[in-house]
């Protein structure tokens, strides 16, 4: 059964954002690419090294994170696609896309139904990129935690 999306014209993200994300190079040449939600996921385990929406020291290129993200909601994925995200064991980054997918197109009504459990989660990971000031370490149930209680997500919608 597909995960009903809340918005499947925008998937709620920032204009700005997902214009750079549909107008990039990577979003373009490799994410259109996938087929499935499993490549998707597999992708993120190699090449996602934060969660940030933006590039690393670049204003204007979406992260690699986002346009995965992206490429998910288009996929649209399957109610057990998305609980494999939320669980994986391999990689913290592939449960915070899974997170972030949620906070962006999960029905506000059903939101809390999906996090819930998840705030005391302990496993630690860096949402940032290395060496970015002001970049710490967090446990994924206060970044699950800040990504539902916080309208802006680094300073994006």
């Amino acid at each position: 059964m597909a995960f009903p999306l809340h918005n499947t014209n925008t998937y709620n993200l920032e204009n700005v954002l997902r214009q750079n994300i549909l107008n990039s190079d990577y979003y373009n040449k490799t994410c259109l690419e996938f087929t499935t939600v499993q490549e998707v996921i597999d992708e993120i385990y190699e090449y996602v090294e934060d969660v940030e929406p933006w590039m690393s020291g670049n204003a204007r290129g979406p992260s690699t994170a986002f346009c995965l993200l992206h490429r998910i909601c288009t996929l649209k994925p399957t109610l057990r696609d998305v609980t494999e995200m939320l669980n994986h064991k391999d990689s913290p980054y592939i449960r915070a896309v899974g997170f972030l997918f949620l906070r962006y197109v999960c029905d506000p009504k059903q939101l809390w139904g999906w996090v819930e459990r998840y705030i005391k989660d302990q496993e630690e990971f860096t949402p940032s990129p290395a060496g970015t000031p002001g970049g710490r370490k967090v446990t994924m149930g206060e970044f699950v935690r800040d990504i539902v209680l916080d309208q802006y997500y680094f300073e994006t919608i």
